[in-house]
């Protein structure tokens, strides 16, 4: 597919439709706590780290959100084991302090439904990583959420994410995509993302009873998720895929 694919910096007016666009994200995703309080200010924080695709008709068709943080920084050095939220308020963080950014994150590639197929994941990953060399960044890093590892939730992350073709490229899709662009795999995130809530939102999220204790398989989540109807609640662990890109 024929791709336009700037910066927000560059293209303010496109904020609306690239928020505005379909995506496939299940419901639930959004209710981590990190997501639903600091997404939205990245393109108002960063709005040069947050890109935006469109086709030969000027229809939004992807999005990409990075945030620039101090992986070096006192106390840090290592990739951490809480992944997605970890990063985000590492960045948020950093930029309260002025502690100045050392490493780029991709936090989100999004594909429209109707465009997915394409290649257009690629190559909006191949523009993020541009984008970051081309502001002095030396590295991006991403918490790779794998596209595929949902349809056998029950299997060890690890054990998934290590899985390749005989080609020898990753067996998961999104994963594979990021090593074909000269990503690394480094390790799993094991606590990148967690959604709590009651049992009422968590059927009114998908549509599920959650009667019974324990572990259930959610369309969708990554890994099983807990259930304690007794008391009322329901917590999902989702784990990533820490992904280095040398530029």
């Amino acid at each position: 597919m024929d791709l336009k694919i700037t910066s927000l910096a560059e293209r303010p007016e496109l904020a609306e439709p690239m928020w505005a666009m379909a995506d496939t994200w299940a419901e639930f995703v959004e209710y981590d706590a990190v997501a639903w309080s600091l997404t939205a200010r990245i393109p108002v924080e960063w709005p040069e780290h947050v890109l935006v695709a469109t086709d030969a008709e000027g229809r939004v068709v992807a999005r990409a959100f990075s945030v620039p943080f101090a992986l070096r920084a006192e106390g840090r050095g290592e990739l951490p084991d809480g992944g997605w939220d970890q990063v985000m308020l590492w960045a948020f963080s950093d930029l309260k302090r002025g502690r100045e950014a050392d490493t780029v994150s991709a936090i989100e590639i999004t594909v429209a439904p109707d465009a997915q197929g394409h290649g257009v994941s690629g190559q909006v990953l191949a523009a993020l990583r541009e984008n970051a060399r081309g502001r002095g960044f030396g590295e991006v890093v991403a918490p790779v959420r794998p596209s595929a590892k949902h349809l056998e939730p029950a299997t060890p992350v690890e054990e998934y994410a290590r899985r390749t073709r005989d080609d020898g490229l990753p067996h998961d899709p999104w994963l594979r995509v990021h090593v074909r662009a000269g990503g690394v795999i480094e390790k799993v995130a094991p606590v990148s993302m967690t959604v709590s809530g009651t049992v009422g939102q968590w059927r009114e999220w998908t549509g599920l009873p959650f009667d019974e204790e324990g572990l259930v398989e959610v369309p969708g989540a990554l890994v099983p998720v807990h259930c304690e109807p007794g008391r009322g609640y329901v917590v999902y662990v989702e784990p990533n895929v820490w992904v280095r890109h040398a530029l």
